[in-house]
């Protein structure tokens, strides 16, 4: 009789891990259900989420990989030969021991994404072997705002959404309807049905902006002056906390001066909104006990705005005195257990290595050294960022070392958990640097379109196979997840295990110590006083962080403050002007300089239930979902003479993609389009997967944009729109999608 078990896990679908209890026999998951007693807790939270069924028939996929492969053929082909991990490990290492004597360390370089990917045994690996190269998309999310949050206050804030006591809410450039749709996204609908003020700042009417008080349809790349648009009202309107401003803001005053001639009247013609809206909207987000703003990729992705729209949000947050209170937002913690940067031993990496970092030559603050001016004033604090999210590669800057040499040759690239043929901007260039790479390695679930043209493919344990401790970035003082179901099926293995043996080979054998990934957990764990098992137990740890951390005394009998150059709020920053940025935020434009279009582009929308290129092999998925999406407003399709179910080509100066029209409410001179579609089921042998087709990024560029950072322009790109001559292949293989009209 076999043996029948119920045991805890985790998905790992998304970037919440949510707990799951699975039904194991013999070794192998049977079924599974929602765990409401583990984070992120509650039934509901996973009802409305159709990711985390697919679990148990993943573990068995037919275009799984379960043994590591070798490439037999000329790259591309999709010919390879299956062998042992020592043969592949043995190779993989040998052969980059020969490029780092030949070229030096620096030839490596790395790329990881998420969320099925622990990110430390990477950057650990990286450091140990002496490479500053990490490939990183960092600069289009995450990175901007942390970046901008501790120039300003000295470390990252949080929205600390309460019920009752937030009285606005600012979404702005987030749609967690399409982008969360767990629980965040039902958090936000039970508070604005509770009667909170909801602002919502996206070119589209999204599920969110349906539900708001005001929702304002912003034109793409303007996003820095409807902020300084914002801040004008606040302070004419003498709306601001004047208390708060006097006692912890520096530069108020010039802040004032800068945002002056920025009436809404002229906001309004410049971001295409109503100015009234604009006010309105100031008003709220000023008139409460405490108001809250959550800011998403539709920020992070336009390009030279960037820094200075976060930099304008940071100082609506600090004017109206909503910085570390209640119901506002919150600064983070440092964390109790060993923090991201120990994990990664990034410290290890020896200076003359930092130096060859690519980031030095062109983005000052995403660099080495705006790294370490940045950590010599959170750590007066007790806060040490991460470093490698926050010195990351640019990739236009990796791509030239891998295509040109310059200022030396990159030949090596290792990827776990992310496809850059369909992710990263300006594809046929990505094509082109891959192919010319002595050594391609990528740890994957399946075989990607990337995956497709890798010497080595090594398969990874995925969700229910690998614990999991997700620690949000190594910025907070919280941690979430849970043990492993089952052993890894086949010949998978951990991604730690991976880079562990790697190191192993490569003379690292002293700085893996744990021989697991659950053991690294567990030391990890240990300065928090809690043990991997009674981690587990219930998935997460999260003290609840102290509010108004800046009043508390330091040893000198005076409030600590801020761990800026000030000890307070930079409205004028201090810090940035050496890194690259000016002292205030400025009202720039975003987007690439182009030729004028009729439309303008946004590419970074979300769309359930993928996420970016992952899930399209779900049958059930395609059913629902079967074609990428050109979206636009019931006007625009009527102007251009088109009609929803139509085949359409979008245009821009960097290429052509082709995608189905869909007609919603939105701003009408915008077009939004559906990214990371492929055919996972065709195979190499079929153009890469058909990723060519319907590719947003060949309609993008990933040159460095913003001068601090880097950040490039995923929205607010010119373009076109018009029929297409031929059906797609998504209509035509599938016929899934009939014309309407």
């Amino acid at each position: 009789m076999s043996a029948v078990e119920e045991r805890p896990s985790n998905c790992q679908y998304c970037g919440y891990d949510c707990a799951v209890i699975a039904t194991v026999e013999d070794g192998r998951v049977t079924g599974l259900r929602p765990d409401p007693a583990r984070y992120p807790y509650g039934s509901q939270v996973m009802a409305a989420c159709r990711r985390w069924p697919m679990n148990v028939a993943a573990l068995d996929a037919p275009d799984r990989v379960n043994w590591p492969l070798r490439r037999v053929g000329e790259r591309g082909s999709g010919k390879w030969e299956r062998v042992s991990w020592e043969v592949a490990l043995d190779d993989i290492a040998e052969r980059l021991a020969a490029l780092a004597a030949e070229s030096g360390p620096e030839t490596l370089a790395s790329a990881i994404g998420g969320p099925h990917a622990s990110f430390w045994p990477l950057h650990r690996f990286m450091n140990l072997f002496g490479s500053p190269n990490n490939m990183g998309i960092g600069q289009i999310c995450w990175n901007p705002r942390v970046w901008m949050d501790m120039a300003t206050f000295g470390w990252s804030v949080e929205a600390d959404i309460v019920p009752g006591l937030t009285e606005c809410l600012v979404l702005w450039g987030t749609n967690p309807a399409q982008s969360d749709n767990s629980a965040f996204w039902q958090h936000i609908r039970a508070y604005a049905a509770g009667g909170g003020a909801l602002v919502v700042v996206d070119p589209r009417r999204t599920e969110a902006a349906a539900i708001a008080d005001v929702w304002l349809p912003v034109r793409p790349g303007t996003d820095a002056v409807l902020a300084l648009g914002l801040l004008n009202v606040i302070i004419r309107e003498e709306l601001y906390d004047a208390s708060f401003v006097d006692a912890w803001c520096s530069g108020f005053d010039e802040l004032a001066r800068a945002v002056a001639p920025l009436a809404p009247e002229a906001v309004a013609v410049t971001c295409g909104v109503s100015a009234d809206d604009i006010r309105r909207a100031a008003r709220l987000f000023s008139g409460g006990r405490a108001s809250a703003l959550v800011s998403g990729r539709g920020i992070d992705q336009i390009g030279a705005a960037v820094a200075p729209t976060h930099r304008a949000l940071c100082c609506l947050r600090a004017i109206t005195g909503n910085v570390d209170k209640p119901g506002a937002c919150v600064l983070a913690e440092a964390p109790d257990f060993v923090s991201e940067l120990a994990m990664e031993m990034s410290d290890a990496m020896p200076a003359s290595c930092r130096a060859a970092a690519l980031s030095s030559y062109r983005t000052p603050l995403q660099s080495y050294a705006g790294y370490d001016a940045l950590r010599a004033l959170t750590e007066r604090l007790g806060r040490t960022p991460p470093m490698r999210y926050l010195t990351s590669a640019h990739p236009d800057l990796v791509l030239r070392a891998m295509e040109e040499g310059r200022p030396y040759p990159i030949r090596a690239l290792v990827v776990q958990a992310t496809n850059p043929l369909l992710t990263y901007g300006d594809t046929a260039r990505v094509q082109r640097a891959l192919a010319a790479l002595d050594l391609l390695v990528v740890l994957e679930y399946r075989l990607t379109p990337t995956a497709q043209l890798a010497d080595y493919v090594l398969p990874i344990a995925g969700a229910l196979e690998r614990p999991v401790l997700q620690v949000h970035g190594g910025i907070a003082n919280a941690a979430y997840g849970g043990p492993a179901a089952v052993a890894p099926y086949y010949e998978r293995r951990c991604d730690y295990d991976v880079f562990r043996e790697l190191g192993r080979r490569l003379g690292q054998a002293e700085f893996w110590p744990e021989e697991t990934l659950e053991d690294a957990f567990a030391s990890q764990l240990l300065p928090a006083g809690l043990s991997w098992e009674e981690f587990c137990i219930e998935g997460t740890y999260w003290p609840r962080p102290a509010y108004a951390k800046h009043e508390a005394l330091g040893a000198d009998g005076r409030p600590v403050g801020f761990a800026t150059t000030t000890g307070r709020i930079e409205l004028a920053s201090e810090f940035l002007p050496f890194h690259g940025g000016s002292r205030l935020p400025e009202p720039v434009l975003g987007g690439p300089k182009a030729p004028r279009r009729s439309l303008t582009l946004i590419t970074g929308a979300r769309r359930q239930p993928y996420n970016a290129s992952m899930y399209f092999e779900n049958s059930r998925f395609r059913d629902g979902a079967a074609a990428p999406e050109a979206t636009v407003s019931p006007a625009c399709a009527e102007a251009l003479g088109l009609r929803e179910g139509d085949a359409v080509e979008v245009v821009t100066d960097a290429g052509v993609a082709r995608f189905v029209l869909a007609v919603a409410a939105m701003r009408d001179d915008v077009v939004s389009v559906d990214y990371g579609w492929w055919h996972p089921e065709w195979g190499a042998d079929e153009r890469l997967g058909g990723m060519d087709e319907s590719n947003a990024n060949h309609l993008t560029r990933c040159e460095v944009g913003e001068p601090m950072i880097g950040s490039w322009s995923y929205n607010a790109i010119p373009c076109d729109l018009r029929l297409s001559e031929e059906p797609l292949s998504w209509v035509s293989k599938n016929d899934c999608v009939s014309k309407k009209g």
